[in-house]
């Protein structure tokens, strides 16, 4: 079973790398004996697997992974970098912040404080810190769905082994959803969001303009007001982000192992790009009543999700 957890993934073409770069990856993706697509996350997944059930378990790669995911299309190769150690070393700093007690617990002593002395040497000499992959548990980050437009779904069903498409939700590696763009029109998407919200207010879609995001008032839960809509931040994160990248590139919003959680007539049902779209549109055009309920309608859903990461 894959984690229940959804990627941001970004594919440059070959142009995009040095010389050298261009010329292994372009031999990467020619190689037969590389993870296919179909396989490439549950391939990932089992090197994951493997580190952390090692005696000892492995906080971070000895050296960067040679693999990653391609893609290809109107005859270019685009690339997209696992970047395994980098993402290693970056989740390890994120829980060295947060829970201590955590990370002492899921290493022997010293090992991870040995990776992350490895991660600042090597920041030292880095040249860039650019993650081609964001990764979120039980749930898809609103400001993800931005970028994308509804027509560019695509859904995969099912798995070989089930007698009806309608039945419940299936391990089998067949199983998708997802979205993909080009990258020009991803930025275009993400500023007229920023527009948008930052035109109407700040944080209309909540229906609560001027109100910081994420703020809850007193005493009231997070179903008391709409949601936090990602106005601003979010969206300006993920613009950030963007502009990394050439601008020739691809950008793929995958559901990864969260399409376990739902059944057939629930992941077909899914619209959650186009509820956002909606709502920024709504949100433009002077509509915000209309789009904090479709605001409401999406948070509703999701929150549904992201309360079974407590389930057990």
């Amino acid at each position: 079973m894959r984690p229940y957890a959804a990627y941001l993934r970004v594919y440059e073409p070959l142009a995009a790398f040095s010389k050298a770069e261009g010329q292994r990856w372009a031999e990467y993706a020619a190689s037969p004996d590389r993870p296919r697509r179909a396989e490439a996350l549950d391939a990932e997944q089992a090197e994951a697997l493997a580190r952390l059930t090692a005696t000892p378990p492995v906080a971070a790669p000895a050296g960067e992974s040679g693999h990653a995911y391609v893609r290809w299309a109107d005859g270019t190769t685009y690339i997209c970098p696992w970047q395994t150690r980098l993402r290693s070393w970056l989740a390890l700093s994120t829980l060295h912040a947060t829970t201590r007690p955590l990370l002492s617990t899921a290493f022997p002593a010293g090992q991870a404080d040995a990776a992350l002395r490895d991660f600042a040497r090597w920041q030292g000499q880095a040249a860039s810190l650019r993650v081609f992959i964001q990764a979120a548990t039980w749930s898809v980050p609103t400001a993800w769905f931005v970028p994308f437009a509804p027509e560019e779904r695509w859904l995969v069903l099912g798995g070989a082994g089930d007698p009806d498409p309608r039945g419940p939700a299936t391990a089998a590696a067949t199983r998708t959803l997802s979205y993909t763009t080009a990258m020009a029109q991803a930025r275009r998407r993400v500023a007229r969001a920023l527009n948008a919200v930052q035109g109407s207010g700040g944080d209309a879609l909540t229906g609560q303009a001027g109100r910081p995001a994420g703020r809850r008032g007193p005493g009231r839960r997070d179903g008391g007001r709409l949601g936090s809509w990602p106005a601003g931040t979010e969206i300006a994160q993920v613009g950030r982000w963007l502009e990394e990248f050439h601008p020739h590139s691809v950008l793929e919003l995958d559901y990864g192992g969260l399409v376990h959680l739902l059944d057939d007539e629930a992941l077909g049902a899914d619209q959650s790009v186009a509820e956002v779209s909606a709502a920024i549109s709504a949100s433009r055009e002077g509509q915000p009543d209309l789009a904090a309920a479709l605001y409401r309608r999406l948070r509703d859903r999701w929150r549904a999700l992201e309360s079974l990461e407590a389930a057990n």
